[in-house]
């Protein structure tokens, strides 16, 4: 006969089943978790001169096309690609003999024309005194005196002659006009080079270092701010009234190149919307060469208190830059911000927050407005993580 449970037993074992599986009313709740670390540093004040920064070319201020200005064979290449040369060296030597030929008969000639000149100069003495005593007539004297002022012209067309030869000469020596650095050669010796006018020979060409330089573009709107400002006399001069600027290449930290506005064009590109300005380096290492691209900034503000923030609070939501604050309750909140240019590794602020708040710098990505945290002042030890104990 199989075993049974009364109904009053199955009842009590479904209620002691319940019960157990029902969590105990005395068992602790789940703890909450920790709020999250971050990082914070203050808002600065600093006194400082906004900028604003464009892009520049960098080119020499004289440019020169070597070029012979007589033709014959090239004897001589007298430098190396590349070097610096200074004005009057000498570059290129063509063939000097034919030219010296030219100028040593003009020089000939030139000897010829002044012994004539001495010569009818002594007959012209004679004729004046023969004419006093009756024994030449008036017309023969007369003619004395032509032949010296015809000797007279005869000798300055031979000097002018000699000296077009002594230019010639000269310029079978192609030497450097400016200081400056030289390309390569375009002509190697024993080739014909042309000095005829429209049709002269390339040789090479020479660009000078010191100074040199930058050439950009700035907007119309950054322009007329920049004039007023200089009206007011708000920008910093040096002691000869010009407007400092700074450079730097793409390969350099910052900006340490200081330089001036030279000038500034005289018209605004209408295509473009915006007006040539042109300043001006040292160069004196040769650092610097033609063709480079380049990182200007130009004054944009009177030196005023400032307010930056590190590049690392900012936030970008949609269109709006923000920043995460610390309440005093060391909770997070959200503030939009109106930013400016860039110093070092921070930004300028225009709006949005005020001296000594402190910003979050480091952990946005694990805060939301209204929560808690657990703030880490910048450049302070963070607490050591508490150990788990060994069983």
């Amino acid at each position: 006969m199989k075993p049974f449970l009364s109904s009053a037993a199955l009842v009590s074992l479904l209620t002691l089943g319940i019960t157990a599986c029902r969590p105990s009313q005395s068992s602790p709740a789940s703890a909450a978790p920790p709020a999250p670390q971050v990082t914070v540093a203050p808002v600065e004040n600093r006194d400082l001169v906004e900028y604003d920064t464009f892009t520049a070319r960098l080119d020499a201020p004289e440019v020169v096309e070597i070029r012979p200005r007589v033709s014959g064979y090239l004897t001589e290449v007298r430098f190396r690609p590349g070097e610096l040369v200074k004005a009057g060296d000498v570059l290129f030597i063509i063939d000097p003999r034919p030219r010296q030929a030219v100028f040593d008969r003009a020089d000939a000639e030139v000897k010829r024309a002044e012994v004539r000149v001495d010569i009818a100069s002594r007959e012209a003495s004679r004729a004046e005194a023969l004419f006093e005593t009756g024994a030449v007539s008036i017309e023969e004297a007369d003619q004395r005196r032509w032949a010296v002022t015809d000797a007279q012209a005869v000798l300055q067309a031979a000097i002018a002659s000699r000296e077009t030869a002594k230019l010639d000469l000269e310029f079978c020596t192609v030497r450097a006009p400016i200081d400056g650095r030289v390309s390569r050669a375009l002509v190697t010796v024993g080739n014909n080079v042309s000095g005829v006018d429209g049709f002269t020979t390339l040789l090479t060409t020479l660009v000078s270092v010191n100074p040199i330089y930058a050439y950009t573009d700035v907007d119309e709107a950054s322009l007329l701010k920049f004039r007023q400002l200089l009206r007011q006399g708000e920008i910093s001069t040096d002691g000869q009234g010009r407007v400092l600027v700074e450079m730097g290449l793409p390969d350099e930290t910052g900006y340490p190149h200081q330089g001036f506005i030279e000038s500034i064009d005289n018209r605004l590109d209408p295509g473009t919307g915006s007006i040539l300005v042109r300043s001006e380096y040292s160069n004196t290492d040769g650092k610097l060469l033609p063709g480079l691209f380049a990182r200007i900034r130009i004054p944009s503000s009177a030196k005023k208190p400032t307010l930056l923030i590190h590049e690392t609070a900012i936030g970008t939501d949609q269109n709006q830059k923000f920043v995460y604050t610390l309440t005093s309750s060391n909770t997070v909140a959200y503030r939009p911000v109106s930013l400016g240019g860039s110093v070092g590794t921070k930004r300028v602020v225009r709006s949005g927050l005020q001296p000594g708040e402190k910003v979050i710098v480091n952990g946005l990505l694990r805060v939301m407005p209204g929560a808690p945290v657990s703030p880490i002042e910048e450049g302070s030890t963070p607490p050591a993580s508490p150990t788990t104990a060994q069983r």
